[in-house]
């Protein structure tokens, strides 16, 4: 009997690794010139894309019909382009849930990434976004950008919480709060909750302005601190920590969960959010990727396990470690302080 052919490797799947470094240019263009915005009030041609966004009928088909390919749009049976259920929701930049600005904002990183094997020689980058004069410029960019992202898990872990039934005022310590959009979708939840905002004071400009967009400013307090070196105050029911802790290294990140279980109250709950990878940092490739992301911009940041984060967790005394589900790339983190 002749022996069955073995399946031989083919070079295929890293040649469509190689060219999909053109699909997010592809899709951030779409956002810039308006693509998505026009297809929110119906399928056009391309014709009549070209004529509402001043752009060339033939850069429009050739990102127009990757953006297909990638399910970002779709194509009706009379040959006009249409928005996916996906795009309509993220995509179009009158709609709450817009993730557009995020998409710029990362391609506009780029370029930081083309010296990566450097990088990787070196175990760090030669200037980091994060420790250097400009980080507050850096976030302040940022933070706006990024609301969409976590704001329906912060709404979430609110309702988690309890914090619509509270009856009494209810302090909540927002750390590294950027945007605000944590202490925001406490704040939405109950009028009884009153937010510390601590943040660069510079990037506090940002949330301000935000909370104001809100309606919330007037419940909110803002103190510019080094939330890594500067003690947090005390008496905070509620803490929150939203994608701060992989910008740091272990001893930083032990040393900020200490300070923060000081800054509760007995019976407090310590709200994280984060990249988390698996124990054998096999995946997700999301977090994988972030930890590249952080290879690139800090010169100690990491994406973490949730082994390593339950572990300085329970070095600062917190107990009872849990998850909850989010709409977010991993799960929160919820701690609370020993206490009533």
């Amino acid at each position: 009997m002749a022996s069955q052919p073995t399946s031989q490797p083919t070079p295929q799947r890293i040649m469509q690794s190689v060219w999909s470094f053109i699909n997010p240019l592809a899709l951030d263009a779409a956002i810039q010139i308006g693509v998505f915005d026009v297809l929110d009030s119906g399928p056009k041609t391309l014709d009549e894309v070209g004529r509402a966004t001043g752009a060339s009928v033939r850069g429009l088909a050739a990102i127009m019909n990757l953006l297909v390919g990638l399910q970002f749009l779709a194509r009706t049976s009379d040959g006009r382009y249409a928005l996916t259920p996906e795009s309509s929701a993220f995509l179009v930049s009158a709609k709450p849930g817009y993730h557009g600005g995020f998409v710029h904002h990362l391609i506009s990183m780029a370029s930081d990434f083309l010296p990566l094997a450097e990088i990787v020689r070196a175990g760090k980058p030669p200037a980091s976004h994060f420790g250097t004069a400009d980080a507050a410029e850096f976030f302040e960019e940022l933070v706006g950008n990024i609301l969409p992202v976590a704001f329906p898990g912060a709404r979430m872990v609110a309702e988690s919480l309890g914090v619509s039934r509270t009856t009494q005022p209810l302090a909540v310590l927002d750390i590294g709060a950027g945007s605000g959009v944590w202490g925001i979708a406490f704040a939405q939840a109950s009028p009884l909750v009153r937010v510390t905002a601590v943040d660069l004071p510079r990037v506090l400009d940002a949330t301000r302005k935000i909370a104001n967009q809100f309606g919330v400013a007037d419940r909110f307090h803002y103190a510019g601190k080094d939330i890594f070196r500067d003690e947090l105050g005390s008496g905070f029911a509620i803490a929150t920590l939203g994608h701060i802790m992989h910008m740091a290294g272990p001893e930083q990140n032990r040393a900020l969960l200490k300070n923060i279980f000081r800054a509760l109250v007995p019976g407090g709950t310590l709200v994280i959010g984060e990249f988390i990878v698996d124990e054998d940092r096999t995946g997700p490739v999301e977090p994988l990727a972030f930890a590249v992301n952080m290879l690139v911009h800090t010169d100690e940041g990491n994406a973490y396990t949730l082994g390593e984060m339950r572990s300085w967790l329970e070095d600062a005394g917190f107990v009872n470690i849990r998850t909850l589900a989010a709409p977010a790339p991993s799960p929160l983190i919820l701690a609370d302080k020993p206490g009533k």
